[in-house]
């Protein structure tokens, strides 16, 4: 089986009139989606979705498509920042209670949701 962590995904906020939240995609998978109240909700909602999108297909004798198969980027980057900053948001993600990534992830997920 492939590792499911190799296949990207696409994290967006839901308005409110949508319910709330986050909602998750995958490209490789044109019909795999999932949400949730978090984005860490979201990711693991959206990886259990993933497991049975590929577990359908099997059972169907499809093609199960490679990461990245859509040609999508890798979902890695890395980003420098100055020293102040990153103490500020390590603070937050500490006061929040997730992770560092996971609450940048969500400040860009908003912001973004907010120029679509």
């Amino acid at each position: 089986m492939k590792n499911l962590d190799e296949y990207p995904f696409e994290i967006r906020p839901l308005t409110a009139a949508e319910g709330g939240g986050y909602l998750i995609s995958y490209p490789d998978f044109s019909e795999c989606l999932s949400d949730g109240k978090t984005v860490e909700q979201a990711i693991a909602n959206g990886h259990d979705a993933l497991q049975a999108t590929i577990a359908a297909l099997k059972s169907k004798n499809l093609p199960v498509p490679a990461p990245n198969s859509g040609g999508v980027a890798s979902g890695r980057f890395v980003a420098r920042v100055p020293k102040t900053i990153h103490a500020q948001l390590a603070i937050r993600a500490k006061s929040e209670g997730v992770s560092l990534n996971a609450l940048v992830l969500a400040f860009l997920a908003e912001g973004l949701g907010r120029h679509a």
